[in-house]
C-alpha cells in the first residue's frame, strides 16, 4: 500500500499496540488473527510487521467486547505516525520543542490538539519519556539500528566504571541520547554529545532539558570530520558507532593527530571511532565501545589492535550474547579501554580480561561465571593475528586436556579395531573384463521402471534390482569418469553408465561387499577427523603445560 493510501485509513497500529489497547499479550493478538476471519486485514507494513487501521481495530475490539478505551498517549502516537510516517524523529523533536516551550514550526493539527489535551494531565517530562519508549520499542521490533538497543544500553551500564557525581561523560555518536543519559544517570554529571542527524541531536538535547539535566550539551555534526569538542577530555567515553560505514572520511583525515595507534583502513570505520573516543579521554579516563565481533580479528585492523594491547590500553573485551543487538543475531563486543595516567606507562596493565557471554540469554545475567572469564597476558595476544575474540582464549583455559585426550585416544583405537572387521572377504574373480560381456545401461533400467531417483543417487525401484549393487558399480572408476564433467565436478548420474547383468542373489552378494566398503570408507573419514582432533589437543595441551610426555 502506498503512503497516500495508508494515510487515507487514518492512524495505524502494530500488533503490540493492539495488545496494549486490549490489555492482552502479543501472543493473544496473534491468536486472534488466526482464529477470527473478521479480524481486520493489514492496511500497510510488511508481512512480518503488519500495520492495522486503528479505527477498524477499535471497531473489532468493541464488537468482540475485547476493547478498552484508547489512551490519549496512544492517540497522540498514532496521530504522529500518520503525520510524520518514517520521519518520526522529526516529529519527536517537534513535539519535544513544544513541550519545552521553544518556538518553532507549528505541529500538524491532529498532533497539536492531542498535545494540548495531554498537557492538562501529563507532565512534559513524562510525556517525552513515554514517546521515547514507544519509539525505541518500534525500532526494536523493526530491527532498526537507528537507536542503541535497550539490551546494549543495559550491558554498557553494567560494565561501566563507577564515576564521581561531577564526572564528564562523552558520546560522539549519541543518537537520541539514550546511551549517554543512561550511563551518566546522575543529575550533576557533565554530559557532552554529538550526533550527525540534526533532528536526533535536537531531540536528545530537548529530552535532557525536560529531564532537568542542565549539564548536558548535545550538538549536531559529523564527529570524525568536524569535531565539535576538540578540547574535551572526559572521564568516560561511551559510543555505539555506525556499523559497516566505509565513507567515514579516511582520505581527508589521513594526517589527523587522533590516529595515535595507526591510520584505520577504509573498511575499519569502527576503529576510527574508537581512536576518536580514546583521544577524548583524560589520563585515567576510560572508553566503553560497542564493536562488531569481526573487529576483533579482521586482518586490516591488526596493527591498531596490536598497539592497543602492547601499550596496555585495552583492559577488557566482553562478547555479549547473540540477540543483544536488535538489528541482527550476531554477537557484539564491548571493548573497554583506559588511558594510562603515567605517560611512561608504569601503570599499564599486563593482562586483558576476556569475558565470553555468548552462551547466555540476551535477557540473562551479565555477571560472568568463572569459566566465562580469563585474564590473558599481553604476550599471548601479540601473535600474528592479535585475535581479541574472548571465546578463542577461554576455550584453551577451561578445557580438560587430560580427559579429552584420553577419550579421543580411546575412541580412535576403537574405530581402528572396527575398521579391520568392516573389510569384506574378497577372493580372486574371473579376471579384469570378465563382467564386461553382459551389461546394461542405467538409462535402460530407468525406462523399464527398475530405477528411481531419490535425491542425487539412483535407487532400486524393483525387487529385481539391489540398490547397493547398483550404486557400488556406478562408483567404480570407469563409471565415475563418465559421471565427471569437464570442469572436474562429480555427480552420480547413471544415464551414461553401465552395470553387469546378473541374478538377484548374485546382486545381493556383490551389494553386501559394496556396502561393507562404503562403511569402511566412512570409518576412515571418521579416523581422519579423530586423528586431526587428537593431534590438535595433544599439541595444544603440550604447549600450554596441560599435558606432558610420560617419563
Amino acid at each position: 500500500m502506498t503512503d497516500s493510501a495508508a494515510s487515507s485509513v487514518g492512524p495505524l497500529v502494530t500488533g503490540s499496540e493492539i495488545a496494549r489497547l486490549a490489555g492482552v499479550t502479543r501472543a493473544a493478538v496473534s491468536n486472534w488473527r488466526r482464529r477470527y476471519d473478521d479480524f481486520p486485514a493489514p492496511a500497510a507494513g510488511a508481512a512480518n510487521s503488519p500495520l492495522y487501521a486503528l479505527a477498524e481495530v477499535q471497531e473489532w475490539l468493541d464488537k468482540q467486547r475485547k476493547g478498552q478505551e484508547v489512551s490519549p498517549e496512544v492517540e497522540l502516537w498514532q496521530a504522529m505516525r500518520a503525520a510524520y510516517g518514517e520521519q518520526m524523529i522529526t516529529g519527536l523533536a517537534a513535539v519535544a520543542a513544544v513541550l519545552a516551550g521553544e518556538p518553532g514550526p507549528g505541529l500538524p493539527d491532529g498532533v497539536a490538539t492531542r498535545i494540548q489535551e495531554l498537557a492538562r494531565t501529563e507532565k512534559p517530562v513524562d510525556l517525552s519519556n513515554g514517546l521515547t519508549e514507544r519509539f525505541m520499542d518500534s525500532a526494536r521490533r523493526a530491527g532498526s539500528d537507528q537507536v542503541t538497543p535497550e539490551r546494549v544500553v543495559r550491558a554498557v551500564c553494567h560494565f561501566a566504571p563507577e564515576l564521581p557525581t561531577d564526572a564528564t561523560v562523552f558520546d560522539p555518536a549519541c543518537g537520541i541520547g539514550v546511551l549517554l543519559l543512561s550511563v551518566a544517570s546522575d543529575v550533576g554529571m557533565r554530559c557532552r554529545g554529538q550526533e550527525m542527524d540534526v533532528d536526533s541531536a535536537r531531540f536528545a538535547q530537548l529530552r535532557a532539558d525536560l529531564l532537568g539535566r542542565s549539564g548536558v550539551r548535545i550538538v549536531a555534526g559529523d564527529s570524525l570530520r568536524t569535531d565539535a569538542w576538540p578540547d574535551l577530555k572526559a572521564d568516560l567515553v561511551v559510543c555505539d558507532p555506525p556499523a559497516g560505514v566505509t565513507e567515514w572520511g579516511r582520505e581527508e583525515l589521513l594526517l589527523d593527530s587522533r590516529w595515535e595507534l595507526g591510520v584505520p583502513s577504509k573498511a575499519e570505520g569502527e576503529l576510527a571511532w574508537l581512536q576518536h573516543a580514546y583521544a577524548h579521554t583524560e589520563p585515567g579516563g576510560q572508553v566503553l565501545m560497542v564493536m562488531p565481533a569481526s573487529a576483533a580479528y579482521r586482518k586490516a585492523g591488526r596493527r591498531i589492535r596490536s598497539e592497543l594491547v602492547r601499550r596496555g590500553i585495552l583492559r577488557q573485551v566482553v562478547a555479549l550474547p547473540p540477540g543483544t543487538a536488535t538489528s541482527h543475531a550476531l554477537p557484539v563486543h564491548l571493548w573497554c579501554l583506559r588511558r594510562p595516567e603515567n605517560p611512561a606507562g608504569a601503570d599499564t596493565n599486563h593482562t586483558v580480561r576476556m569475558v565470553d557471554l555468548t552462551g547466555n540469554s540476551p535477557e540473562g545475567s551479565l555477571e560472568p561465571r568463572p569459566d566465562q572469564v580469563a585474564d590473558v597476558s599481553l604476550i599471548e595476544l601479540l601473535d600474528d593475528t592479535v585475535d581479541l575474540t574472548p571465546g578463542s582464549h577461554l576455550r584453551s583455559r577451561h578445557r580438560d586436556y587430560p580427559s579429552e585426550y584420553a577419550a579421543l585416544r580411546k575412541e580412535l583405537e576403537d574405530q581402528i579395531r572396527r575398521l579391520a572387521a568392516l573389510l569384506p572377504e574378497l577372493v580372486a574373480g574371473g579376471g579384469p573384463g570378465s563382467l564386461d560381456a553382459a551389461t546394461t545401461s542405467v538409462a535402460d533400467l530407468a525406462r523399464a521402471g527398475l530405477v528411481a531417483y531419490e535425491g542425487p543417487e539412483p535407487v532400486s525401484a524393483s525387487e529385481q534390482l539391489d540398490t547397493d549393487y547398483l550404486q557400488g558399480f556406478l562408483r567404480n572408476s570407469v563409471n565415475a569418469r563418465r559421471s565427471t564433467s569437464a570442469s572436474g565436478t562429480y555427480r552420480l548420474d547413471g544415464r551414461g553408465s553401465r552395470i553387469p547383468r546378473m541374478g538377484i542373489d548374485d546382486q545381493r552378494r556383490y551389494g553386501s561387499a559394496f556396502r561393507a566398503l562404503t562403511a569402511f570408507e566412512e570409518g576412515m573419514r571418521k579416523v581422519d577427523e579423530l586423528s586431526r582432533q587428537l593431534a590438535e589437543i595433544a599439541r595444544d595441551g603440550l604447549a600450554t603445560g596441560a599435558l606432558s610426555p610420560q617419563e
